[in-house]
């Protein structure tokens, strides 16, 4: 491509097949693509070896801040080189994605650039697991929470107790690490302990794994299945219907 501008897409939740048509052709035509970490090998490797590929997810042990400058600085390097720039995020790039704050960043520098939605975890991973997040006569609203707030935050800002008491359907991404005070915040929001919970571990990916309880059982659950992220938490009466809507692995 020719054009010299920034393409800030979603790369989808894990399946390679779930990216937009216009984002593969973008990693097929893009001068120089910057991918993530949750931006699936499978996808990672239809990059044509011509096009130069840059691994920019974060390391461990390093400032979220200081791997997004560095983020920042190779869009605007390559993109006044003359290059055009495929910015590649797992799931969508405006949902707890930094997608807007790379725009932000563009704009300051005057740098032409495009937004690609891409399908966010929030959806593709309860329907993978059989969840709807809404249905008529169970959920007529959904709540996206993110567990993993700006790092120089002191506490959990989110208030969970009022959310609890304001939608049907929960969902956290991020949010394993906290289960613990995800689950005190909405019991103490009036939820019961018998409120169904669903954790939908590598939504989407063929090692995907589903958890299902309730906010009594759910921490027990966590500890004993080792659940690991990336995880999507599911809070609601809709997770009663992932045994009857599986489908990925229906038999279990």
């Amino acid at each position: 491509m020719n054009s010299a501008k920034v393409f800030i897409c979603g790369a989808g939740p894990g399946d390679p097949g779930l990216i937009s048509v216009k984002g593969y052709r973008l990693l097929r035509k893009c001068d120089v693509v910057l991918y993530d970490r949750l931006v699936s090998k499978e996808l990672v490797a239809k990059i044509p070896s011509t096009i130069k590929k840059i691994y920019v997810g974060r390391e461990s042990g390093k400032a979220a801040s200081t791997h997004q400058s560095r983020t920042n600085k190779l869009m605007l390097t390559y993109v006044l080189k003359g290059k055009s720039v495929l910015r590649l995020k797992g799931g969508d790039p405006l949902i707890f994605g930094r997608g807007a704050e790379e725009a932000e960043y563009l704009r300051r520098h005057n740098i032409q650039f495009e937004i690609i939605p891409g399908i966010s975890s929030a959806i593709a991973a309860p329907a993978y697991a059989g969840i709807p997040l809404t249905h008529r006569g169970y959920s007529s609203s959904v709540a996206l929470i993110t567990g993993h707030e700006d790092e120089t935050k002191q506490h959990f800002d989110v208030n969970l107790k009022a959310v609890a008491s304001a939608v049907d359907t929960i969902v956290v991404l991020m949010g394993v690490e906290r289960i613990e005070e995800i689950v005190q915040n909405l019991r103490a929001g009036g939820l019961k302990g018998t409120t169904k919970v669903a954790i939908v571990e590598k939504g989407t990916m063929k090692d995907q794994r589903v958890i299902v309880g309730n906010l009594n059982t759910i921490l027990k659950k966590v500890a004993r299945y080792k659940v690991i992220s990336p995880a999507v938490i599911v809070v609601g009466r809709v997770v009663s219907f992932s045994r009857r809507l599986a489908w990925l692995y229906p038999n279990g």
